[in-house]
């Protein structure tokens, strides 16, 4: 029997001991997050979704990996810092965790698991680019990139799965977001 995804204990970026549980009834974005990736600019949209809809019920909850491209080398307190400073990031942020491979947190593990796939942008061509770096790809259920995103429902239930070229203020994310925030909490 698995752990429930609510009760996989994880690390906050400061060392506390935190679980998924302890944002219970929000609505969810989860995502492996890097300070030296193309696609770090990210950080700018999930801020800004977490302005607009944190009063409503949404949390965002960082988790920095350094399995691509060592594009996370920083240790929690550089992470922290770079987060605070360069993108004004006020969403709760976690210890450095590994999202792939050998060692994969249970987390990700879960995650990966409970969905196996994540939506793209049509035509972006982006595991494309990955394979003309010559980056090997993994398993389609396996983490792609940096800034891959899951939506976890109030239930505690994985609602959606975004590939990492998919940026925060995209319509697909927009609107899984609103409609999970406007489903009952029952």
């Amino acid at each position: 029997m698995t752990t429930p995804i609510e009760q996989i204990p994880v690390k906050t970026i400061d060392g506390a001991p935190a679980t998924l549980g302890g944002y219970a009834g929000k609505v969810r974005l989860v995502v492996n997050v890097a300070s030296k990736c193309g696609l770090t600019p990210q950080y700018e949209g999930l801020e800004a979704l977490y302005q607009k809809y944190s009063a409503q019920g949404l949390e965002i909850l960082g988790f920095p990996a350094n399995e691509f491209g060592a594009q996370e080398p920083g240790t929690e307190a550089e992470i922290k810092d770079f987060c605070s400073t360069k993108y004004d990031v006020t969403f709760p942020m976690f210890a450095k965790i590994v999202v792939k491979g050998e060692g994969q947190h249970p987390l990700y593990a879960a995650l990966t698991h409970d969905k196996p796939e994540a939506k793209g942008l049509p035509g972006s061509g982006f595991k494309a680019k990955l394979v003309g770096y010559g980056i090997k790809l993994g398993a389609p259920s396996e983490i792609l990139w940096n800034f891959e995103k899951f939506l976890i429902g109030r239930n505690g239930q994985i609602v959606e799965r975004f590939a990492p070229d998919v940026p925060p203020n995209a319509e697909m994310v927009v609107d899984a977001i609103e409609r999970e925030l406007a489903a009952p909490t029952a």
